[in-house]
C-alpha cells in the first residue's frame, strides 16, 4: 500500500467481483490449495494481472479487524506435559495458538512466550486464561497485551 493511502470498509456486494476474487485467490495460495498464482487465478476465473494489481491492496475485514491478539509469557516447571497441558487447556478456550517460543531451562524452570489468537466466540475466554495458573508445573503466567 502507498505510504498515503486510506483505508475504507465497504459491502462486498457492492464492490467489483475482482476484489473478492482477488481474496480467494491469496486464501488458495496461503493453505495450498492451488500450485500457482497461475492456476490460482485461472480457478477462481481472474487474470494474474488484476491479481497482482490488488493483491496488496484487497483484504478482507475479519483478518485485519476481528482478531484478537494476546500475548503472554509464562515460566513452567521442567516437568514432562507441563507445556502441552498448556497448549491443550488454550485449545479448550478456543484460542488459536500462533507462536511458541521456549527457552532451554535453567534451574528446573522454563520460560515460554506464546501468541494467540481468540475469535469472537472466545473473547469472553480472556478471563479464564489467568485461570492457566492452576495447571500443575505452571509457576507464572503475565498477560502482555491483548488487542
Amino acid at each position: 500500500m502507498k505510504k498515503n493511502s486510506q483505508l475504507i470498509v465497504a459491502d462486498a456486494q457492492i464492490l467489483p467481483d475482482v476484489f473478492s476474487k482477488v481474496l480467494e485467490v491469496k486464501k488458495l495460495m496461503a493453505q495450498k490449495g492451488a500450485k500457482s498464482f497461475a492456476s490460482a487465478c485461472k480457478r477462481v476465473g481472474i487474470s494474474r494481472s488484476a491479481y497482482y494489481k490488488y493483491k496488496d491492496c484487497v483484504f478482507s475485514y475479519e483478518e485485519l479487524f476481528t482478531r484478537r491478539i494476546v500475548n503472554m509469557h509464562l515460566l513452567l516447571n521442567d516437568q514432562p506435559g507441563v507445556l502441552s497441558s498448556v497448549l491443550i487447556f488454550l485449545h479448550s478456550c478456543g484460542a488459536n495458538v500462533l507462536t511458541v517460543n521456549q527457552s532451554i531451562p535453567v534451574d528446573g524452570a522454563a520460560a515460554v512466550n506464546i501468541s494467540l489468537r481468540l475469535s469472537e466466540e472466545s473473547e469472553n475466554e480472556l478471563v479464564s486464561l489467568n485461570s492457566i495458573k492452576e495447571l500443575d508445573g505452571v509457576l507464572e503466567v503475565k498477560i502482555f497485551s491483548a488487542e
